[in-house]
């Protein structure tokens, strides 16, 4: 009786984290120091291995690629839902329905919203100058 609780338990334990996505893992880092910060390393200065991740938009509408971490910043291009990108750092910026991290795409050189893209692993935080 007592091997079969135990079994039981390990069988419901290894069920209840295998749904738990990887995206859950992919902002367990740290947050950066608090404050803005407008100075930005140059990409070609940073790591060159990036994450991905899937841009997914309710309706699979296009999603704003804007040249800052932030929804006061213009668009610069837009990305189609479904699409994987790279992605280079992760900051943060103005909130977008609770989630205040931006993402650095690599070949469009704008930022996109966290809230719209599911990171395949966790992405590095931007370095920045001058602080």
């Amino acid at each position: 009786m007592n091997r079969r609780m135990i079994r039981s338990g390990l069988v419901a334990t290894v069920a209840a984290l295998a749904m738990v996505p990887a995206v859950a893992f992919a902002d367990s880092c740290p947050d950066p120091a608090p404050g803005w910060h407008s100075a930005y390393q140059s990409t070609a200065t940073m790591r060159t291995t990036h994450a991905y991740g899937r841009v997914v938009t309710p309706n699979d509408i296009n999603l704003n690629v804007r040249s800052g971490p932030g929804t006061a910043y213009r668009v610069v291009d837009t990305v189609r839902a479904g699409r994987v990108r790279s992605l280079v750092c992760k900051t943060n910026g103005s909130t977008v329905r609770g989630n205040e991290r931006w993402y650095k795409l690599s070949h469009h050189r704008g930022y996109v919203s966290a809230h719209y893209v599911h990171a395949f692993r966790a992405v590095p935080w931007c370095r920045f100058l001058g602080n």
